[in-house]
């Protein structure tokens, strides 16, 4: 049990999100792996020094000398085997061996720090491979299921593999999807799709209390998976959430875009935006409409408000954006290291090429970089052990990837590349020049403390961008999608905001040393915040839609079905 914990854990922090990554391109890896090469023939005097403390360490362990262990924290040795069987110890210190002598011998290099950054990345990833743990005659814990088993674990991950050779194209499945089904036991919220476009769906969820608050809320998802993240089980329900609580909740559903649909860039989707405000507006009778977004969805809904202030239009109420980078930097991320001007063109190219770039081809790319949690474990629990990937909810929607559009991707490397956020009028995309500067809506920021994929810090800087007078960030105590998917009842749950009103200061340090932690999920401090400028209380709809806007397919609609 604690294992499966441990699985769905470090994989619900490594959900799949845009970044830098999707301009990463092969050639990125092979030239920093060849900078590795070219280093180590440039010096053979330092190579043969390396070698022989090398040597020096093996002539230990197989003389029962050596005291190189494991680091306490590291769950691959956990078993006792490790540490009392002397076949297995020795097996242990001879990969601690060839760790401890990559760490020295890249410490040696002549690189700079970006070149070491990009090296360390790449040995951590070679090395990650070379575990014994990963596989059946180095994990003690492998071979004992085979003995308790009476082989049967053995015979149960050859099936394992089989299936993922057929069915999830030879990559190694990260959850077991059966128990799960749309509409039963996940995304059961009531509502109805009130408009349907070739690009989107905008779902109309149905009140669950008497008097509801007259400004609504529309919330803009991510684009390379689907919508019903905001809908994922009635106890982590971000829409039951606002819905218990009065909020008007309107969620667009993204079409899952075909080879033929890579033409859709950013200006098609600020338009599907605006067209999706425009029909929430007149559901609700409000001249504003409240926005909230996450990830590569804040990004578009950053853009979305840029470009209503360039139009002079004001129907844009409280923004609330959560794990969402405006101002990146290349060494945010670990991967970041290996982006370079070059490999993001290269990106540019082949996507444009494919039309689009297909989710589990992002998928895969994105596992690859984080190999020991997104991989070997599996590789572990699911063939070694012969046991099934766990049933979860998190890992259940991570792995229900959408294609992502070539002319998107372009947009998105161009707002990385440019820095397009922080600037004030250089950039053009979505028929205007963003500044952010102009946009005055009331903020709420969101970061988690454990996100490597948005790091909080990276998210704090959006703080700084918006002309917006009224500015909150909370620190929630999680990973990415955790630091979303927080709802009150977790003992363990905290977040950290200001103790003094007043915008967040330039420095994320000064913000920091100014907080306190308080106890339990930052979710209710999230909607009394937007309780407040939602408008007053009014009675509730008794149907979704309109007249104009009638109900189609129930919540959460048609498009979270399809599957290219």
């Amino acid at each position: 049990m604690a294992n499966r914990r441990t699985l769905e854990n470090e994989a619900a922090q490594s959900t799949t999100a845009l970044g830098p990554m999707i301009g990463l391109a092969r050639e990125d890896f092979i030239g920093a792996i060849a900078l590795l090469l070219r280093e180590t023939a440039s010096d053979p005097a330092r190579s043969m020094k390396h070698a022989r403390s090398m040597g020096e360490d093996m002539i230990k362990i197989m003389t029962g000398k050596s005291d190189l262990a494991p680091d306490p924290k590291d769950k691959r040795f956990k078993d006792p085997a490790w540490q009392y069987n002397p076949f297995f110890r020795a097996g242990a210190q001879y990969y601690l061996a060839v760790q401890k002598g990559m760490a020295n011998w890249l410490n040696d290099l002549d690189l700079d720090e970006l070149e070491r950054d990009r090296a360390n990345f790449i040995s951590n990833i070679i090395i990650d491979s070379l575990a014994p743990t990963n596989t059946l005659a180095g994990n003690p814990t492998a071979q004992k299921r085979v003995i308790d088993s009476g082989g049967m674990s053995l015979v149960k991950g050859l099936k394992n593999a089989y299936d993922d050779i057929l069915h999830n194209k030879g990559m190694v499945s990260q959850v077991d999807k059966r128990p799960f089904k749309l509409g039963e036991n996940i995304a059961t919220s009531k509502g109805s799709v009130v408009l349907r476009t070739e690009m989107m769906e905008l779902v109309h969820y149905a009140p669950t209390t008497d008097e509801v608050y007259a400004i609504p809320q529309l919330t803009i998802p991510p684009q390379i998976n689907k919508m019903y993240i905001n809908d994922l089980s009635p106890d982590k329900s971000v829409v039951k959430w606002q819905l218990d609580n009065g909020i008007q909740t309107f969620v667009i559903s993204w079409r899952n875009p075909s080879k033929d649909q890579g033409i859709w860039g950013m200006a098609e989707y600020i338009r599907s935006c605006r067209e999706a405000m425009d029909a929430v507006a007149a559901i609700t009778g409000s001249r504003k409409v409240n926005v909230s977004a996450g990830c590569s969805g804040g990004q578009t809904a950053a853009i979305l408000a840029s470009k209503l202030a360039s139009d002079k239009q004001t129907s844009l109420g409280a923004l609330t954006l959560m794990v969402c980078v405006l101002h990146p930097k290349q060494n945010d991320i670990e991967a970041g290291s290996l982006v370079s001007e070059n490999g993001m063109q290269l990106a540019r190219r082949r996507a444009a090429k494919q039309g689009v770039i297909e989710g589990d081809s992002l998928a895969r790319g994105f596992a690859w970089l984080r190999p020991n949690d997104l991989i070997w474990n599996y590789v572990i629990n699911n063939y070694l052990l012969g046991e099934d990937p766990p049933a979860f909810d998190v890992l259940f929607w991570n792995a229900d990837a959408t294609n992502l559009s070539a002319s998107l991707m372009g947009d998105f490397l161009t707002i990385f590349e440019t820095l397009a956020f922080t600037k004030k009028g250089e950039v053009e995309m979505a028929d205007h020049k963003i500044d952010l500067t102009k946009v005055t809506s009331d903020l709420f920021i969101l970061g988690g403390v454990t996100d490597h994929i948005t790091p909080w810090r990276a998210c704090y800087r959006s703080t700084q961008l918006f002309g917006s007078k009224d500015v909150t960030f909370v620190l929630s105590q999680a990973g990415h999608m955790q630091a979303i998917l927080n709802p009150p009842g977790n003992p363990k749950a905290k977040f950290f905001k200001s103790k003094k009103p007043g915008l967040p200061p330039a420095d994320v340090d000064d913000w920091l040393a100014g907080t306190e932690e308080v106890a339990g999920s930052w979710w209710p401090y999230w909607i009394e915040w937007l309780q407040a400028r939602s408008g007053k209380k009014v009675a509730a709809p008794e149907a979704v839609g309109n007249a104009t806007f009638k109900p189609l397919d129930p919540a959460p609609g048609r498009y979270v079905l399809e599957e290219h």
